[in-house]
């Protein structure tokens, strides 16, 4: 297997070399600042990262500044990113790193391996990147050049699949650790895109691309079958106070969305009848109920088929949190599922 990896260093770095984009982030090698860009871009697309990365920066522009900062100013600056425990570690991340390691980062990827949030990809590419240690940083574009470079059938998303992807890797990492890994990565994310469309003409590696020379990138990666998508039914309420303050309420600390603030909302759908009569239930008299129409909010294994209602009470009911429009936008981080029934 190694003959297939080391002839494709050279050409790769080459390709890099010349062909490498520019991103905020690749400005220096400032380890918080490739960390930050490292976890934002795990489940979330390049373009929009930049944006909220810049953004980032102003507001937190060292490891201190990140360490100090209230959890709901943190949430109100990730909202929009979504997966928002990457938010919360990356807060406890700096909080250990300045009081542990005294505001300077680990600089081998078993020690950036004991902070929160960071686990072998992240820690393989703050290493490499940034302090030259020759470790591999595997992520889902690196599988699927290696398969399809090897003409693997192997499972990608057996975790097996990867340790040995990483372990093949490992004996191969030139000197130029952080150039080779980035140079992995943005040919997959670039060149050697998923779904059976490489753009194989432009791959510095097709001489050396089993899956290009056998027709088979249509094939590879083999990845198993998605886990079955749950889907729930909601009903999310929109409740105005006569002083025109609307209601939220923190989510439970662990979950989906832990620890998040929500309009209030209620599993099942209701007709306007049946909703007067749970509201009524909960101590809430409504004055008037409009229809707020339907949406569908996608989570990673689970649908959210929503519809809302707009209702006007007779006064703050206990048990949530009332603020004006102004305030729930410039204060609370409110969840995207939730802003298909707030207008702005």
């Amino acid at each position: 297997m190694e003959n297939g990896i080391y002839p494709i260093i050279e050409p790769l770095l080459t390709w890099y070399y010349q062909h490498r984009k520019s991103y905020p982030w690749r400005e220096d090698r400032e380890p918080y600042h490739v960390w930050v860009s490292e976890i934002m871009l795990q489940q979330t697309r390049i373009e929009p990262v930049k944006l909220y990365y810049t953004r980032f920066m102003q507001a937190l522009p060292t490891i201190e500044s990140l360490s100090c900062i209230s959890e709901e100013q943190l949430m109100k600056l990730w909202e929009g990113l979504g997966y928002y425990s990457r938010a919360r570690n990356l807060h406890k991340a700096a909080q250990m790193i300045v009081r542990e390691y005294g505001g300077q980062f680990p600089q081998t990827a078993k020690e950036l391996k004991k902070l929160p949030g960071i686990g072998d990809y992240t820690a393989g590419a703050i290493a490499s990147i940034c302090f030259g240690e020759r470790v591999p940083a595997v992520d889902g574009n690196v599988l699927r050049v290696i398969v399809r470079i090897m003409g693997s059938d192997r499972n990608v998303l057996l975790p097996d699949t990867k340790k040995d992807i990483t372990a093949l890797l490992q004996e191969v990492m030139p000197k130029e650790s952080g150039a080779f890994n980035e140079a992995l990565m943005e040919l997959g994310e670039n060149i050697c895109l998923p779904n059976g469309v490489p753009l194989c003409d432009q791959c510095p590696l097709q001489g050396n691309c089993l899956a290009c020379q056998q027709g088979l990138t249509d094939q590879l990666p083999v990845r198993m079958k998605e886990v079955k998508r749950r889907q729930e039914e909601k009903t999310i309420l929109l409740l105005v106070s006569p002083q025109g303050r609307l209601a939220i309420e923190k989510r439970p600390p662990k979950g989906l969305l832990g620890g998040l603030y929500q309009l209030p909302n209620i599993n099942g759908y209701y007709t306007e009848e049946t909703l007067c009569t749970e509201l009524l239930s909960r101590q809430i008299t409504p004055l008037a109920i409009t229809p707020l129409g339907r949406a569908k909010h996608i989570f990673t294994h689970i649908d959210w088929l929503m519809q809302g209602w707009r209702v006007a009470v007779t006064a703050e009911a206990d048990g949530f949190l009332w603020v004006t429009p102004q305030e729930l936008k410039e204060a609370y981080a409110l969840p995207t599922a939730f802003k298909y029934f707030v207008k702005e």
